[in-house]
């Protein structure tokens, strides 16, 4: 995955992170260049829409688990949203659904997030 593999776009005071494609050990440090980038310069908020993943593995997890920790400690809110299904159940299996806050649309998130 190239960093033109993850879109990110501004929405008021909060950004959307929409990475594509599948979130393993060979893609996931794109992921974690770009939530590092955001979070160099916080925002309000961060959604990590992820509409457009369809396999997200342990890296994956690691990424999101670590930036939402991050941000927690700026004051940023980051919350996941639109996983598909089989993320979504890798998500409640590894307990990540009890850590970051999963949102069911992007633009709720976005709406939950604005200052």
């Amino acid at each position: 995955m190239t960093s033109s593999d993850i879109s990110i776009r501004r929405e008021d005071d909060v950004v959307v992170v929409t990475p594509v494609g599948e979130m393993d050990a060979v893609t996931s440090p794109a992921l974690a260049k770009a939530l590092d980038a955001i979070l160099s310069h916080p925002p309000h908020g961060v959604v990590v829409d992820l509409t457009k993943v369809g396999f997200c593995d342990s890296r994956c997890i690691g990424v999101l688990v670590a930036a939402y920790r991050q941000a927690r400690d700026l004051g940023v809110g980051l919350v996941v949203a639109e996983p598909q299904r089989q993320v979504m159940r890798l998500f409640m299996i590894a307990g990540i659904d009890q850590v970051i806050p999963i949102i069911e649309t992007v633009g709720g998130a976005v709406d939950g997030l604005k200052g």
